[in-house]
């Protein structure tokens, strides 16, 4: 009965911000490390970022830090990525995706993903 539903995508111009979210449902997110991977078209998969279940801690892709944010609500048990600073690169399809650990995020070892959001970034 998992379920991810990521939301909140959209076109924004360069230098612009969005905040993503995604709601999880059939498990709480003090279970699993849970983070955002994208894929552009002919790319390959690149994990973004990921959060802990059990301290918080949070990981970036080197080319997303101090733009992007990532953090969690467990009382809605919603996980969101405050986009800012985005770039024409950073247009992709986002993936909500959960995992045993949160460095798995970045490997490709997921547990569970939603169907993604789309990302634009144009001017």
């Amino acid at each position: 009965q998992v379920q991810l539903v990521e939301s909140g995508g959209g076109l924004v111009q360069p230098g612009g911000s969005l905040r993503l979210s995604c709601a999880a449902s059939g498990f709480t997110l003090d279970s699993y490390a849970i983070g955002w991977f994208r894929q552009a078209p002919g790319k390959e998969r690149e994990g973004v970022s990921c959060i802990s279940s059990s301290d918080d801690n949070t990981d970036y892709a080197v080319s997303v830090k101090g733009r992007f944010t990532i953090s969690k609500d467990n009382t809605k048990n919603t996980v969101y990525l405050q986009m800012n600073s985005l770039k024409p690169e950073d247009t992709a399809v986002y993936y909500c995706a959960t995992s045993s650990w949160c460095m798995e995020i970045f490997t490709g070892e997921y547990d569970y993903w939603g169907l993604g959001t789309q990302v634009t970034v144009s001017s």
